[in-house]
């Protein structure tokens, strides 16, 4: 049921351990009804990354009822820096270096939508027929991006694609944030890098436009596992419906 002013959210989710890894790492969240979905990428290399991505994708589980968006997303963060206290807490008991997880979060409410993230799990809107990144990578390979230095000979030596967030990253947890005014027919698409790595956001784009969200979660896990797999992959997709109609179509920029 919608209310005036409401969007209706459909969603699915499809998560597959992939063709090389035998442990997957990887956890998500697909709540509709509460309008609220997460994708957690356990930290590769490191002790316990499944650990990591549950421990996360439960914390925001339990985020209860809010007066409006903005508590909300700061339930979010104090959920998320908690887990990052208790993750830093572990890899001190279990003497290793890091137990850590990527984490990127969708909140809505009303025609709003928040999202909150740390580390290469991405967040894509499809909007009349264009694909656009709302989050940038937390990665050595983007710094290098950023400061304009080329992609290829110095961003593809090994370390590199390092991410430089996650939650049990570092003692204290830096999330990026954004804003974005939903309109009818909006798609949006959380997904771990075992995706991106493996297939283009042209194929991906390709995807959502022509599929439900359920057919379309299973045919970009179908697309990863086709190129190679060689990661955990998880999809979550969710598209807006407006029972109004109304053409909502105001993009904000990043906070």
């Amino acid at each position: 049921m919608t209310g005036a002013n409401e969007i209706r959210w459909i969603s699915a989710a499809r998560c597959h351990v992939g063709l090389v890894r035998e442990i997957n790492e990887d956890a998500f969240l697909d709540r509709p009804e509460r309008s609220l979905w997460a994708v957690a990428d356990g930290m590769g290399g490191h002790e316990a990354g499944d650990l990591a991505s549950a421990m996360v994708v439960s914390a925001l589980d339990g985020i209860g009822p809010q007066p409006g968006l903005p508590e909300l997303v700061a339930a979010a963060r104090d959920r998320l820096k908690d887990v990052n206290r208790r993750l830093r807490g572990e890899a001190l008991l279990r003497d290793v270096n890091i137990i850590g997880s990527t984490v990127v979060v969708l909140i809505a409410r009303a025609r709003s939508c928040s999202y909150l993230w740390a580390g290469d799990s991405r967040l894509y809107l499809l909007r009349h027929g264009r694909l656009t990144l709302l989050t940038h990578d937390h990665s050595q390979a983007e710094e290098f991006r950023w400061r304009d230095h080329s992609q290829d000979e110095e961003a593809a030596q090994p370390g590199h694609n390092l991410i430089t967030r996650a939650v049990g990253g570092l003692d204290m947890l830096e999330l990026d944030e954004g804003t974005v005014t939903v309109g009818d027919g909006d798609i949006f698409l959380l997904c771990s890098d075992g995706l991106t790595n493996q297939v283009s956001e042209q194929d991906i784009a390709n995807v959502l436009l022509r599929s439900d969200c359920s057919t379309a979660a299973d045919m970009l896990i179908a697309a990863a596992l086709k190129s190679g797999g060689r990661d955990n992959i998880t999809a979550v997709v969710v598209r807006a419906e407006d029972p109004d109609n109304s053409d909502m179509t105001v993009l904000n920029p990043g906070l």
